[in-house]
């Protein structure tokens, strides 16, 4: 088997019908629109509002975890390789990977892009970086219950043997846990915390960079040039919507997984008889 995760893409199974997922290779795909803007502060820092914020404002597709996770689950492999090529030395992921994983976005947000903070700014110079704060006790106490709950869930886990998207989701969300949180997000999460924030000041000339706590257009907007549009700043991905939303995907996939069990089955035994019938005409 390939090193290279997206060397194994598989086609999605036709009985993936309980999910609305799609199955593109990005691979295949290239730059399309300039990139404008990298949102590199971590997960649950207000990334899903800002994705609904940078889009409302215009700027076609942000990319978010959600992406892979749930809309397109074959960004898993490449987000994978990006990780084992930075993380284990295995592989490259420059530019050329980054326009075929992000070409048809002017934006991008969450995790697993704020693992690559330093390869995207030298891939996108010209891009702006918003770099979104929270009380990092909070921050903390969030994602331990959602993300690194999602991490070690062990129906997640059960899932990702049978599921198509779940078991590329499903390893790549963890090797993202094994290594941006050091193998240790309980102990280690806040001073990696720290440390992602010092990273962005270093790396980022003020001019470039807005430290920002979602929630008000006004800086954002200031920020960008763009108008304030005439509606409430968005709000998304709160607890009971990332329960709700993680139960649900599971279900989902399990019913998948059992109706492409059944489908087997089904041709197994029908190919059992043909077999069985031809043979009987053969010894007759």
């Amino acid at each position: 088997m390939s090193l290279i995760h997206s060397d194994n893409l598989t086609p999605k199974p036709w009985t993936d019908i309980f999910t609305d997922d799609t199955c593109i290779d990005r691979r295949k795909c290239h730059r399309k629109v300039p990139m404008k803007v990298l949102a590199l502060g971590v997960g649950r820092t207000g990334t899903a509002s800002l994705r609904k914020a940078l889009e409302r404002l215009g700027y076609v597709k942000c990319y978010h975890m959600m992406a892979a996770s749930v809309e397109n689950p074959p960004d898993c492999l490449m987000w994978h390789d990006a990780l084992i090529a930075k993380y284990d030395g295995v592989g490259e992921f420059g530019r050329k990977e980054w326009d075929q994983l992000l070409g048809d976005c002017q934006a991008v947000c969450d995790w697993p892009a704020c693992a690559f903070a330093k390869e995207l700014i030298e891939a996108y110079p010209n891009a702006k970086v918003i770099l979104t704060t929270r009380d990092v006790d909070s921050w903390h106490a969030s994602v331990m219950k959602t993300v690194y709950w999602r991490v070690s869930d062990p129906e997640h886990k059960f899932v990702s043997n049978f599921s198509w998207a779940a078991g590329m989701y499903y390893p790549m969300l963890n090797k993202f846990f094994e290594t941006f949180f050091r193998g240790d997000f309980p102990n280690q999460g806040k001073q990696v915390y720290q440390d992602h924030v010092d990273e962005i000041r270093r790396l980022v000339p003020k001019e470039r960079l807005l430290e920002y706590s979602i929630g008000d257009w006004g800086p954002l907007c200031e920020f960008l040039g763009e108008e304030i549009p005439d509606t409430p700043f968005p709000r998304g991905n709160d607890m009971a919507d990332f329960f709700s939303r993680c139960r649900t995907r599971n279900r989902m996939q399990m019913l998948n997984s059992a109706l492409q069990a059944v489908t087997m089955g089904g041709a197994l035994v029908a190919t059992g008889l043909a077999a069985t019938m031809a043979f009987k005409r053969f010894v007759r």
